[in-house]
């Protein structure tokens, strides 16, 4: 059997032909994954291959006094143990840490000196000759600790609560008040006041998070890691270790999952770059899962939101504020109320946004973040609103539909939301839910109906492409992007190969390289828009150029043709009134004695166009739940989502991606909660036996419905992303079917069964 090759990148199988974008197509690395021919950062080989386990600090503030280590070292196999006190040269500035996502402040700086920040925190890493020996001796070290009194609970602390520095990548605050939201909310004949608490929530991707340092006979980093930017991570190193670009390369050329967690360098990466630089020597490190809880992690937060209406339902005050949490050292921010101004039509609005410092790691973005709990609050306080008025809950959202955005007038891009709540409620049958809670039951389950809006920005960044088309006719596409299993490699691919008129299996896109083209971070629902831009204009001005050798071939056809006068299909060239004229691309560069030809393409956004317009992507999330009348048991039975998000280009990728942001959003409602014992500042549930997320038990029927869109603002293929929107929304809508079924109102989540029985 042929099996995939590691070392290159996976292209599609031979017959697959001409694949046009908007055509669902299976991913081109899921035999590489099935098979396991796909390697992980942990899985790369390297010869005398060290091991390096990480010591975590048990208190949550303090200072180290010393080390017991004689146990440790008397492991057989082991071949040192790294502290502040003998780790390898590091720079001292903050600065040299902060990486190209990093919030306001000084990051993090592992085993730099003997402060403890937090309960979890790295403060040693032993290296051995196998993983056995390492963590063996691992459990041996023993650290002597002057502890000081820590603070860790953000609800005893929220007369604490500060307005956070603003310097964070796509961080926008909260703008000033609209009209008069006080006195419009006390007039208002209808009010609704909800307070709402969302507790800590940790990522845990199927791939622990993992560094694989190659070290070359000249002293080259060849670094396998754990991220969603190689470029970020090999910024991070070259500047905090003082190492020159050139000296360091690192690849993710698979991901097996993270959605924010490895935005940032996670600790593994420095500690075994560390290790590497000791020892002169190859050196692995993988976190453990319960060392999956002892970085970033999504904030919890605290909101409360006023809604006041007129009798017809119009919207007459919103009034939105929250409070997240953050570091010591790191004003981590997310975008939490903003979407309370721009989803419904308001002429009074208040938007506040605070952060309380706490003795914790910085929280880090998990999908949508800021979204995920702020349109929550809002949708569950609209579903509310439209209980105590006696209305529909989607009579209720169009009635205050916003065609433009509210908060600053700005019309948008493109806007099929409308169109989203029609198709999404014909789909579910929303027609038929009746008004009252508590009106149908089957045997000792209630069945509630609910549903909610969702909404995330439509993001482009910049990004560089480059496109060879050899001899052979194999095109060969490149950028430093990555592929954390939203189907990257398969979408790049198919707008490479329609661009230039190829079989699919004849395009190979290559990612995961820091010596590629310059890429942004995978995050934020940017990739298609960035990258997959980038990627249209490099083949745009390959195009050119194999025009301009037509053009100048013997007896040539070409010789006055335009671009916009041929077409490229089937591996030729021709008019695009005269079949006859085809040529071969293959043909045209052994006729200009040609091995390969090439371009390269910058992608800049177009910020003055961009500008005028509110950029986003929206849903409408219809949910069915049935629930044990003795257990509080909630079943999601039903869930139909309906999706905005500009041209889909491939239906089959985009529809999983929407499917996995359910699935979360249902884990959200209904399970993922880190506790906390603040007597100890301490995550308690740090494994999947006690970290509660969805399983195959918990997910039923789960429709996606793509409405036309087509955005040609928000980048040159029409389209947006899908990454987040599956999320936002789901869990209002389960909170809000899980009232119709009950009577019960519970705006906390995970909705656990006590809740519901309370």
């Amino acid at each position: 059997m042929n099996l995939p090759n590691p070392l290159h990148p996976p292209v599609a199988p031979a017959g697959t032909g001409h694949v046009p974008t908007g055509t669902g197509t299976p991913r081109i690395d899921g035999r590489a994954k099935v098979t396991g021919q796909a390697r992980y950062a942990a899985e790369w080989p390297a010869l005398d291959l060290v091991y390096g386990v990480a010591v975590n600090s048990t208190v949550a503030k303090g200072r180290i006094l010393g080390f017991s280590l004689d146990a440790a070292l008397a492991v057989p196999g082991v071949l040192r143990i790294l502290t502040h006190d003998n780790r390898p040269r590091m720079r001292s500035a903050g600065v040299f840490y902060k990486d190209m996502t990093a919030p306001a402040g000084s990051p993090f700086r592992p085993l730099y000196d003997a402060t403890v920040l937090y309960s979890g925190q790295p403060v040693a890493l032993v290296l051995a000759e196998t993983f056995e020996a390492a963590r063996e001796a691992a459990e041996r070290v023993e650290v002597h600790y002057d502890v000081e009194e820590h603070d860790t609970n953000l609800l005893a602390a929220m007369a604490r609560a500060r307005p956070p520095k603003k310097l964070k990548a796509g961080f926008s605050a909260p703008p000033k008040d609209k009209g008069e939201p006080d006195d419009a909310f006390t007039q208002a004949p209808f009010q609704v006041t909800a307070d709402f608490y969302h507790g800590v929530e940790h990522h845990n991707p199927m791939e622990l998070f993992a560094s694989t340092v190659i070290r070359g006979e000249d002293g080259h980093l060849t670094i396998y890691d754990k991220t969603q930017g190689s470029q970020n991570s090999r910024w991070y190193v070259s500047h905090v270790f003082g190492l020159p670009k050139r000296k360091v390369t690192v690849r993710n050329p698979y991901v097996g999952g993270a959605f924010g967690a490895g935005l940032r360098p996670q600790y593994q990466l420095p500690l075994a770059v560390m290790g590497s630089l000791a020892l002169e020597k190859s050196v692995r490190v993988v976190l453990t899962r319960q060392q999956m809880f002892t970085f970033g992690h999504r904030a919890e937060t605290v909101q409360r939101v006023k809604l006041g209406a007129d009798a017809d339902g119009t919207l007459r005050s919103i009034w939105h504020e929250a409070v997240g949490e953050t570091s010591r050292i790191e004003d981590y921010v997310e975008v939490v109320v903003n979407w309370s101004g721009q989803l419904y039509r308001c002429d009074n609005v208040h938007l506040g946004y605070k952060v309380v410092d706490l003795d914790q790691y910085t929280p880090i973005d998990m999908r949508a973040p800021g979204a995920a709990h702020g349109v929550h609050a809002l949708e569950v306080a609209m579903d509310e609103l439209a209980a105590g008025l006696g209305m529909d809950p989607l009579a209720l959202r169009l009635k205050n539909y916003a065609e433009v955005n509210p908060a600053d007038g700005k019309p948008y891009s493109s806007k099929a939301l409308r169109e989203c709540y029609e198709q999404g409620a014909a789909r579910f049958g929303w027609a038929d839910r009746p008004q009252q809670p508590r009106s149908r039951r089957e045997g000792n389950e209630w069945v509630g109906w609910g549903m909610a809006t969702g909404q995330w920005d439509a993001m482009q960044m910049f990004a560089r492409a480059r496109a060879v088309l050899h001899a052979d006719g194999q095109l060969v596409v490149s950028s430093a992007a990555s592929d954390i299993g939203t189907g990257t490699y398969t979408v790049m691919s198919m707008i490479a190969a329609e661009a230039l008129g190829l079989p699919l299996e004849q395009v190979t896109f290559q990612l995961g390289d820091s010596t590629l083209p310059v890429a942004p971070i995978e995050g934020g629902s940017s990739h298609v828009s960035t990258v997959g831009s980038a990627v249209e204009g490099a083949c745009t001005k390959l195009r050119r150029r194999l025009l301009a050798l037509a053009r100048l071939a013997p007896g040539t056809a070409f010789a006055r043709a335009r671009l916009e006068d041929v077409v490229f299909r089937d591996g030729t060239l021709a008019l695009r009134d005269d079949a006859a004229s085809a040529v071969p691309l293959t043909t045209l560069l052994a006729g200009a004695d040609r091995a390969s030809i090439e371009a390269s393409y910058l992608l800049l956004p177009n910020l003055l166009e961009q500008r005028r317009f509110t950029r986003a992507t929206h849903s409408a999330v219809f949910v069915e739940v049935r629930v044990d009348e003795d257990l509080g048991t909630v079943r999601v039975m039903r869930v139909v989502s309906a999706i905005a998000a500009g041209r889909i280009l491939n239906p089959t990728t985009a529809r999983s991606q929407i499917i996995g942001g359910v699935v979360w959003g249902i884990g959200a409602a209904l399970h993922e909660h880190t506790e906390a014992d603040h007597r100890f500042g301490r995550f308690m549930n740090r494994d999947f036996a006690q970290y509660h997320v969805s399983v195959n038990a918990d997910i039923h029927d789960v429709d996606v419905v793509f409405v036309d869109e087509d955005d040609r603002v928000v980048s040159s293929l029409g389209a947006k992303g899908v990454g987040e929107i599956g999320l936002v929304g789901v869990s209002a809508a389960i909170s809000n079917a899980i009232f119709h079924a009950t009577g019960k109102r519970i705006r906390s989540t995970p909705i656990t069964p006590d809740k519901v029985m309370r």
